[in-house]
């Protein structure tokens, strides 16, 4: 049950968008390595998040927004085929939340999408900006602009709503996917992570509040 889980999680074929990659033998690899043997060897997620000794806080954020949203792709995109305009009219997280898309371009005040469409303009616009030489520096000695960690909580706020679409509406096709254990331990390493950093504004985390109770944060 578990090949299967991961064979349909990381199905290159069902994946959303190419994903980001990280060049060998960048810092921003050697941190990327770090967090992900960390990961792996099963440590505490709480204590995985945190800054390692010596590194820059901006170069670690960059690494795990990269990170995230080309896991969070993956996850959004194995259930995409679930999430239509037929079931999904409104992009929301119940009946509490709705979210709308605006962006600088075609988007300029807030506007009403469906989840797929919502899902579309977010992934594009994400991978716009961390494909942004100006926004996210790769070259060595080029520094990050002032903004960053700003663009980086637009980025994170939006990511969490896609966790919430999926939990409340689409929870149902996680488990019947048999990966609710990878989605869970996904969205629980992005949770602890913006609270480390102050990153996601504690109000919009209101819709999955139940999820964090006894988790200690």
């Amino acid at each position: 049950m578990m090949a299967l889980c991961l064979k349909q999680v990381f199905n290159k074929d069902k994946t959303f968008r190419p994903r980001k990659k990280f060049e060998p033998g960048t810092q921003r690899f050697e941190l990327y390595k770090k967090a992900q043997a960390s990961l792996k060897s099963g440590l505490d997620l709480k204590a995985v998040v945190q800054l390692p000794p010596g590194e820059s806080i901006n170069d670690w954020i960059a690494v795990h927004v990269v990170d995230f949203f080309n896991r969070i792709n993956l996850i959004y995109g194995t259930m995409s085929e679930y999430c239509t305009e037929k079931s999904c009219p409104i992009m929301s997280g119940g009946l509490k939340y709705e979210y709308r898309w605006q962006d600088d371009s075609k988007y300029k005040k807030p506007t009403k999408l469906s989840a797929p469409q919502y899902m579309c303009m977010l992934m594009d616009w994400i991978e716009m900006l961390i494909n942004n030489e100006d926004i996210f520096p790769t070259r060595i000695g080029v520094p990050f602009p002032k903004q960053f960690q700003q663009v980086c909580t637009k980025i994170l706020t939006r990511l969490f709503r896609v966790f919430v679409h999926v939990y409340i509406h689409h929870f149902d096709s996680i488990i019947n996917m048999g990966a609710e254990a990878h989605v869970n331990t996904c969205y629980k390493h992005f949770y602890y992570f913006i609270r480390e950093f102050s990153l996601v504004d504690h109000r919009e985390l209101e819709p999955l509040v139940r999820m964090h109770q006894g988790w200690g944060g």
